[in-house]
């Protein structure tokens, strides 16, 4: 087990067996995003990709919320009045790792959403590959409420997961919805009783961990990249990634894989993983 122990102030990370858990630790603030944790955050995205010791991450939240927003005092209140390039700063690093860093990492990831999970956090929430909730997790888009749309790409991402008629109804309305009614949305891939929700989390880390890391990484940039594309250029650029992926491989995956069901009989493709 490794961890960063006084390292960030707004947020916590302990790496054990393979997995980086990474707890954005604002707890008394409902762990609401400060300028503060989104330049910390982009610190602990660039440290965890190179840690050899961490391989899946797991974002997740301190105390009872995985993440209230974003900090509305800090990024408006008390900004008021500043220069432009103030404002311009903290957009940028929000931006950075919410999703530029987040959304194509180069290792598997997944949301823990343990509570609270409104407004700005969408962003990260969406942009992690996975995510599984509590069942009594409280999700919203407050914004409307506060006289104000939603900032970043918080429209851009529960367009890409929620579905049209049902991100428009909670932008709208403000509403609240829970983490069973997320799952059935797609926001979430599943939800559970909140005491089963890390065991939930190791379990599927642990498939995570199974698989060929260098094979996981191009399948997943390939998906999120072919929604932008026409298929022309999909044809292209997936199998550029074939191509990249079989070439930066040091286990050779593909040869073992067809070699231990092609030659050898001991896999089943689709049922198992091929040995590594």
């Amino acid at each position: 087990m490794a961890d960063y122990p006084g390292r960030w102030k707004t947020v916590e990370v302990v790496v054990e067996d393979g997995i980086a858990w990474v707890s954005l630790n604002r707890p008394e603030k409902r762990n609401a995003m400060s300028p503060t944790l989104n330049r910390e955050m982009i610190d602990v995205l660039e440290t965890l990709e190179l840690d050899q010791d961490a391989q899946v991450l797991v974002l997740t939240g301190a105390g009872d919320s995985w993440s209230a927003g974003m900090d509305l005092k800090e990024y408006f209140r008390e900004t008021d009045g500043q220069p432009d390039v103030y404002q311009e700063r903290m957009r940028r690093d929000c931006s950075q790792w919410q999703w530029k860093l987040l959304r194509f990492y180069t290792k598997a990831t997944i949301a823990m959403v343990n509570g609270w999970c409104f407004g700005g956090a969408f962003s990260p929430l969406v942009a992690c590959d996975l995510a599984i909730a509590a069942d009594d997790a409280v999700f919203g888009l407050s914004e409307i409420n506060w006289g104000i749309p939603p900032g970043n790409l918080v429209s851009k991402a529960v367009a890409d997961t929620m579905g049209h008629r049902q991100a428009l109804y909670y932008i709208m309305t403000g509403e609240t919805f829970t983490g069973a009614q997320a799952a059935q949305m797609g926001l979430v891939n599943k939800s559970v009783p909140r005491a089963l929700l890390r065991g939930e989390v190791q379990t599927l880390a642990a498939k995570l961990l199974q698989k060929n890391p260098v094979v996981l990484r191009f399948a997943k940039h390939g998906f999120k990249r072919c929604r932008e594309l026409t298929w022309d250029q999909n044809e292209d650029y997936l199998y550029a990634k074939i191509d990249q992926s079989n070439g930066r491989d040091p286990e050779q995956g593909r040869a073992k894989g067809l070699a231990q069901f092609l030659d050898e009989k001991s896999i089943k493709p689709g049922l198992q993983t091929y040995k590594r």
